[in-house]
């Protein structure tokens, strides 16, 4: 059965909802919304995926996708609550499709969507080194908090360290490149929040965790700042996981769920 076929299969047919446009060959890690026919975000605990090279082709991988939180209880609220997060096997740069039924549901709805995987993406990857930026922090700043974050109230437990100085220092860190305020996409969510929250988690480990606005004077209208731009970043959120000698060992474009970080965090820095 064609890729097609699968879709057009009794259901509501829909779009997709893009959470990632960034991808390298091997593992990659795609995060979509799933929403009806009727415009209602579908957030059942699972969905099948499979993926093909075109809409005329069977599907060569299938696989699921776990739906994640986007947030943190009592925290800033996205345009969605949830998305979907699948992790699929992509050796070969290329446009692929691909099909999501989330399972369980009353009615069934398939989503289809594109994943194009390039050669190279601008954006350091996995196993890179990190970038040696001097960003600003409380200390720099004199305690300027408008100028360090667009968050109210200041996240000022994840603005006290640069990368430059958390790299000289040999520690691992977790940075984050977001805007709280100008966030555009209704899939970034409140990436933020999530990373304050899994800081709070690992307060005695030694772990740093630092957040970097992504807007020069946090003005959309001047586009993205030199931190940004040195990282080679043209979409945001990003958050990057960095071990004690600077290498990068895990990344997640858009949202990341509490869960999908803690768990990167403690498998990767702290075990």
């Amino acid at each position: 059965m064609t890729l097609e076929e699968l879709w057009r299969a009794p259901g509501d047919d829909v779009a997709m909802i893009a959470g990632t446009a960034n991808h390298e060959p091997g593992n990659v890690r795609v995060s979509f919304l799933v929403v009806d026919a009727e415009g209602q975000l579908v957030t059942l605990p699972t969905a099948r995926v499979w993926v093909a090279d075109g809409l005329a082709a069977q599907p060569f991988l299938e696989s699921s996708a776990k739906l994640e939180r986007i947030g943190v209880p009592g925290g800033d609220v996205a345009d969605a609550s949830h998305i979907y997060v699948a992790h699929l096997k992509l050796d070969h740069p290329g446009k692929y499709w691909l099909l999501a039924e989330p399972e369980g549901g009353a009615t069934k709805v398939q989503a289809l969507g594109n994943v194009v995987v390039a050669k190279k993406d601008p954006a350091p990857d996995i196993g890179d080194p990190a970038i040696a930026s001097n960003n600003p922090t409380i200390a720099s700043t004199g305690g300027n908090f408008p100028k360090l974050t667009t968050r109210t109230p200041p996240d000022a437990s994840l603005l006290e360290y640069s990368i430059a100085d958390s790299l000289e220092a040999k520690v691992p860190f977790v940075v984050t490149f977001s805007t709280p305020k100008f966030c555009s996409s209704r899939t970034c969510g409140p990436v933020v929040d999530v990373v304050e929250e899994v800081a709070s988690r690992f307060e005695s480990s030694g772990i740093r965790f630092i957040h970097v606005e992504v807007y020069e004077g946090n003005d959309p209208a001047k586009g993205y700042n030199r931190f940004v731009q040195e990282w080679g970043l043209t979409t945001e959120p990003w958050t990057f996981v960095v071990d004690r000698t600077g290498k990068i060992v895990e990344r997640y474009e858009g949202p990341v769920s509490v869960n999908e970080l803690e768990q990167a965090v403690r498998e990767k820095l702290h075990g």
